[in-house]
């Protein structure tokens, strides 16, 4: 992953694949997030790709964007490679290598 955060590329697949604007896209994100109780500064990717499957299809159905099931796939499509570097780079799995 570059420079971004998982917030930020999220948002931007979100304005790629929906006709939802910058501001739109990112403040949809937003509200996902609250309402499953994260906060987009410090969100992970695993518990981001949680809101993508499980709330962002509704949000995506209330602004009129049809197919959001397919479309919250595709999105999360993006977060397989950051899910599994994060969870190689858990603390837990840094302190079990050094222990080995």
């Amino acid at each position: 992953m570059s420079d971004l955060s998982v917030f930020d590329l999220v948002a931007e697949k979100i304005e790629e694949h929906t006709p939802l604007n910058r501001l739109e896209s990112r403040g949809t994100l937003r509200i996902a997030l609250k309402d499953a109780g994260f906060d987009a500064k410090s969100v992970s990717a695993s518990q981001l790709a949680v809101v993508i499957q499980k709330l962002l299809p509704q949000h995506f159905e209330e602004r009129g964007i049809s197919d959001a099931e397919n479309v919250c796939r595709t999105i999360a499509g993006c977060l397989s490679d950051t899910t599994s570097a994060e969870s190689s780079d858990s603390p837990e799995a840094i302190f079990s290598r050094l222990g080995s």
